[in-house]
């Protein structure tokens, strides 16, 4: 008789509930990471879910249990191993590596994002020990996804190149010229591709003066301004992640998709 199989299946039917996204990053976490996991995976394998949970919301909550209210937190830099492996996945639709990526950058860019926001004062939820850990995290998984590259969709590929002015090396600023290339055709100035791709290439370039010029000219136009005085590389890294976050918000869904 077959006794033991009832209890096994149902439980693997609780742990299988809840919205289709959800699903999908568990079984790809699974895969990737089958040894001890962060604890914001609990998100993904316990067996109790919010029953009201659909896709959204649940994305909404799995991401703020891992850079909860874009703050660095001591268990923050252990869970970014979830984005990274959910970023590199094929099985993952486009739009949702974008994401992944865009946070990676969000976790590793806080410290100056927000002392963007606040310049001259301190941060009011600042983590120094956090924010570095968090940054370290990210910079050992970008050469991962950077090498990804070839393959990526155009959408995923604009948030790579955040992530390769966070970490410059020569070899990666001396890519992005070529690799940007055909954004730079395709979208012209004054539009939220083609600025964006191009505020990069400024980035790439390292030049402070020039920086400053474009983050000025930019955030004048189109952005939430920022403190004149205050370091360059907060205020351009704050710049970019707005940017970032229009690009985001204006892919096509289907198209972003793969």
């Amino acid at each position: 008789m077959d006794t033991h199989v009832e209890p096994a299946q149902t439980r693997h039917d609780a742990i299988a509930s809840g919205p289709p996204i959800r699903q999908l990053f568990r079984d790809v976490i699974a895969d990737r990471l089958p040894g001890r996991r962060p604890p914001q995976a609990a998100m993904l394998f316990d067996a109790e879910i919010d029953p009201s949970w659909d896709d959204r919301s649940f994305l909404g909550d799995f991401y703020n249990e891992i850079l909860h209210q874009d703050t660095c937190q001591p268990a923050t830099a252990d869970g970014l191993v979830l984005l990274a492996a959910l970023a590199v996945d094929d099985r993952i639709p486009a739009r949702h590596r974008f994401q992944a990526i865009d946070l990676l950058y969000r976790a590793a860019t806080v410290a100056e994002r927000h002392l963007a926001e606040t310049w001259p004062s301190t941060p009011q939820h600042a983590d120094p020990n956090s924010e570095a850990k968090a940054r370290s995290a990210v910079q050992a998984y970008t050469p991962d996804l950077l090498r990804r590259w070839s393959t990526e969709c155009p959408a995923v590929r604009l948030a790579l190149a955040g992530l390769a002015v966070v970490f410059p090396t020569n070899r990666t600023l001396t890519a992005l010229t070529s690799r940007l290339q055909t954004f730079t055709h395709q979208h012209p100035q004054d539009t939220d591709v083609g600025d964006y791709v191009r505020f990069v290439l400024v980035l790439a370039a390292q030049d402070d003066n020039q920086i400053l010029t474009v983050t000025e000219k930019l955030t004048d136009a189109y952005w939430t301004a920022t403190v004149r005085g205050m370091p360059i590389r907060a205020r351009a890294l704050h710049l970019l992640g707005q940017m970032l976050t229009k690009v985001g918000s204006g892919l096509s869904r289907p198209r972003a998709g793969r």
